[in-house]
């Protein structure tokens, strides 16, 4: 699964400190490494994390923005929550702007990223129906999803659904365990590269809404 993840980088190379580490902590507490309601100790994990005190907090207070941690006068700063009474209102946006940047991704994809969309299509499609880790599958998941925001060439739309596909994912990771079909769901993204990667817009966007709208109902068989 490691080399599947390899397969790719969907943010630029050589971020710097403060992107870094932003990038570390978002993912820590999208796949709840960090667990809901956990306090967060900016010296600590500068330690963890091998950087300075100040691009941790400056991670800290992008983070806020994102609604991954939260701050409280006299308190300190805690991971936030996982809400489930906020999935449909987070579904509701991705059906509308997960079809709209794989239709942009079909029509802006340059032929380099064509390549690399069914490089990536070939290998979830080989992806083995007993593959281990559900965590590491997650991961693939999200790292699928950045290449097709970065594919649609819109940094705002990439931006809006990286954080939303965060969301998401974090409701996602709490009933991870639960899932049978988990292999399935990371399949699901093959075809619909495929259709980016063809140029085939009407196919892309059907797929993107049809993936959102099987990820809904799969949460919703837990609460």
């Amino acid at each position: 699964m490691n080399a599947l993840l390899a397969l790719t980088p969907a943010e630029e190379e050589a971020p710097s400190q403060a992107e870094a580490a932003y990038r570390q902590l978002r993912d820590k507490l999208i796949m709840l490494e960090i667990r809901p309601g956990e306090p967060i100790n900016d010296g600590h994990l500068a330690v963890e994390l091998g950087f300075g005190r100040t691009p941790v907090r400056e991670a800290i207070k992008r983070l806020e923005v994102d609604h991954l941690v939260v701050s409280y006068p006299r308190r300190g700063t805690f991971a936030t929550t996982v809400d489930f009474t906020e999935l449909a209102d987070v579904s509701e946006i991705r059906e509308l702007l997960e079809p709209l940047a794989a239709r942009r991704a079909a029509d802006r994809a340059s032929e380099g990223m064509r390549r690399e969309l069914l490089q990536v299509a070939d290998a979830i499609a080989g992806i083995d129906p007993g593959a281990g880790d559900s965590r590491e599958l997650m991961r693939y998941d999200l790292m699928v999803h950045r290449l097709i925001y970065k594919a649609a060439a819109n940094p705002h739309l990439e931006d809006t659904l990286i954080r939303y596909d965060n969301l998401a994912t974090r409701i996602w990771c709490l009933v991870i365990d639960k899932l049978p079909d988990l292999v399935e769901h990371i399949r699901d993204h093959a075809p619909l590269l495929e259709a980016i990667a063809d140029g085939d817009g009407d196919s892309a966007a059907q797929l993107a809404l049809d993936h959102v709208t099987r990820f809904d109902q799969a949460i919703r068989r837990f609460l």
